[in-house]
């Protein structure tokens, strides 16, 4: 079935829906959208910025606080919330230009930002909105697939992407392999050149 990906017997969602549509935003509608996340505030524009570049879901992005960042080696330490219970801390690199806009909100203590996750996710919709992308991909879990495809197709390695997005089964960071459109075309014609 399109849109699942069948890896050692076991079956998982894809970057694609049942119907072939990407579930991720491709590198110009990411371009796009970092221009249009410049246009908010401050705050709104390091919240869109932060899922775009580092994958992460809105409600880790949303628990940050200022000790999460490991300023000294530019990495964020997200706590995974999907582990039942569990507590795992993934590390994630992050740019140079992320770490100026973090370091302009980020407050001495208590969480970056305080606000609800229905209104993060409004605040990433209008950047969406801004960019002129629609579709199921227009959304936070877009900007995390748009993430991993993008990992991959620079040939981040598997166990290292794994990490990155917090996942405990490396079948499911294999669905970033799984892609449409603009990145299958790039990856083909790199096996024309000889």
């Amino acid at each position: 079935m399109q849109g699942e990906c069948f890896m050692w017997g076991v079956r998982k969602s894809g970057a694609l829906d049942a119907g072939g549509r990407r579930k991720y935003l491709n590198r110009n509608e990411s371009g796009r959208f970092v221009k249009a996340a410049e246009t908010l505030p401050v705050k709104s524009a390091a919240l869109c910025l932060l899922l775009c570049y580092t994958g992460c879901r809105i409600s880790e992005a949303l628990a940050l606080a200022e000790a999460d960042i490991d300023w000294s080696t530019d990495v964020i330490r997200f706590r995974c919330l999907k582990k039942r219970g569990k507590e795992h801390v993934r590390r994630v690199p992050i740019s140079g230009a992320l770490k100026r806009k973090l370091k302009l909100i980020t407050p001495s203590s208590g969480r970056i930002w305080s606000i609800s996750r229905a209104t993060g996710w409004r605040i990433i919709k209008s950047a969406m909105n801004e960019a002129g992308i629609v579709g199921i991909h227009a959304s936070p879990k877009g900007l995390r697939h748009g993430f991993g495809v993008r990992c991959a197709m620079v040939g981040v390695p598997l166990n290292i992407l794994q990490e990155w997005m917090g996942h405990s089964d490396p079948a499911t960071t294999a669905i970033y392999l799984d892609i449409r459109d603009e990145e299958e075309r790039e990856l083909i014609k790199r096996t024309w050149k000889f």
